[in-house]
C-alpha cells in the first residue's frame, strides 16, 4: 500500500533494501501508488540509473507526473503490461521489479472510489477509473451463480450463496448503487462474523478483486518479471491477503526448484535442470512498530527472489 496524506508506505525500507539497488541499474516500480517506494529508489540510484513506474490509477499517474527527475518515467498502465511498456521504452532487461499488490491506502480513503464500506459513496471500485464497468453496473446484471462464485472464491466467504441470493433479490426492488446499501444487504445475509470485522469485508474484497482482475494480473506479471530480469536482478513482491501471497509464494518456489523430473530417473546431478530463481531469505512481515502506526501493514507479506539465469545456462 502506498503513502497518502496520512499513510506511510508499507515495508518501505525493507522492500527497497531487498532490491539491492545498483546505482547504474534500471528498476520497475509496478505499482506507483503515491510514490513512497519510487522516491526512495531514486535516492539510491546514481546519475545513470533509471526507474520506470507503472500504475493504472489516473490519480496515481498524476502524482507520479509531478516528479521531474530525468531518471524517472511514469506510465499509465497496469503492471501486467510491463513487458510491452519496457519494449516501448527500448528496454530489454532490468535489474529489479517491485510489486506492491492490492488496493492502496489513498484508494481506500477516497470515499468517491467506492472501495470501502466506511463511507456512503457511489459503488465504483475500479482501480482505473478511465475504463471498465463499475461495481454497481456489474451487480445490476451479474448472474446469481457467478456472483456467489466470486464472493466465495475471491472473498473466501462461507456465506457466499446467501449473500448472492440477497443481492439479487434486493436489486429487483432497487439498484445496488452505493457502498452503504451493499454493506447493509450483506450484513443482513451474514449471520455471524469474526469479532471486530465488518460483515461486508470479504464481499467488498471479492468484488474489487474480480472487477480489477487482480489475481489474473498477478499471474501474468510474475513470469514477465523473470523474463525481463538481468542475472542477479530481483523480484520483490508485497502481498496483502492470502490469495495474493499464495500465488506469489508458489510461483517463486516453483521457479526456484526448476523442472520437476520423475523419481529414480537415471540422470547425473549436474544434468538436472536448475531453477531460474533463488529465494532470498524468508517471508518478511511488518514490525510491530510499523503496525502500531499503520494497522493496514498487519497483513503485509514480502517475498524476494533473485534471477540466477536461464535453466542450465
Amino acid at each position: 500500500m502506498s503513502e497518502g496524506l496520512t499513510h506511510a508506505t508499507v515495508l518501505l525500507h525493507e522492500a527497497v533494501d531487498a532490491l539491492a539497488i545498483k546505482p547504474e541499474g534500471i528498476y520497475v516500480d509496478g505499482t506507483f501508488g503515491r510514490g513512497g517506494h519510487s522516491r526512495l529508489i531514486l535516492q539510491k540510484l546514481g546519475a545513470t540509473g533509471r526507474l520506470i513506474a507503472l500504475d493504472k490509477d489516473p490519480a496515481a499517474v498524476a502524482a507520479g507526473q509531478a516528479i521531474t527527475d530525468l531518471r524517472f518515467v511514469m506510465m499509465h498502465s497496469g503492471f501486467a503490461r510491463m513487458t510491452e511498456v519496457l519494449r516501448e521504452l527500448g528496454i530489454a532487461k532490468v535489474d529489479g521489479v517491485l510489486l506492491d499488490l492490492g488496493v492502496s491506502s489513498p484508494q481506500l480513503d477516497d470515499e468517491q472510489r467506492g472501495f470501502s464500506f466506511r463511507f456512503d459513496a457511489p459503488l465504483d471500485m475500479r482501480m482505473d477509473t478511465s475504463s471498465g464497468q463499475t461495481a454497481a453496473q456489474w451487480l445490476a446484471n451479474v448472474d446469481e451463480g457467478l456472483l456467489g462464485e466470486v464472493i466465495r472464491d475471491y472473498g473466501e466467504e462461507r456465506f457466499a450463496a446467501q449473500i448472492a441470493r440477497a443481492l439479487v433479490a434486493a436489486r429487483q426492488e432497487q439498484p445496488v448503487t452505493t457502498t452503504r446499501r451493499l454493506s447493509e444487504i450483506v450484513a443482513q445475509a451474514v449471520r455471524t462474523r469474526e469479532p471486530g470485522k465488518n460483515p461486508a469485508t470479504r464481499t467488498f474484497q471479492a468484488i474489487r478483486i474480480y472487477l480489477n482482475q487482480e489475481l489474473e494480473e498477478i499471474a501474468r506479471i510474475l513470469p514477465q518479471c523473470v523474463d525481463c530480469l538481468m542475472a542477479g536482478g530481483r523480484i520483490v513482491a508485497i502481498s496483502f491477503h492470502s490469495l495474493e501471497d499464495r500465488m506469489v509464494k508458489r510461483f517463486l518456489r516453483d521457479m526456484a526448484r526448476g523442472d520437476k523430473l520423475p523419481r529414480n530417473l537415471p540422470i547425473r546431478a549436474a544434468d538436472i535442470p536448475k531453477g531460474r530463481l533463488r529465494l532470498v531469505g524468508r517471508a518478511v512481515r511488518a514490525a510491530p512498530q510499523e503496525v502500531a502506526i499503520n494497522p493496514r501493514a498487519r497483513s503485509a507479506v514480502m517475498r524476494v527472489a533473485e534471477y540466477v539465469g536461464e535453466v542450465n545456462g
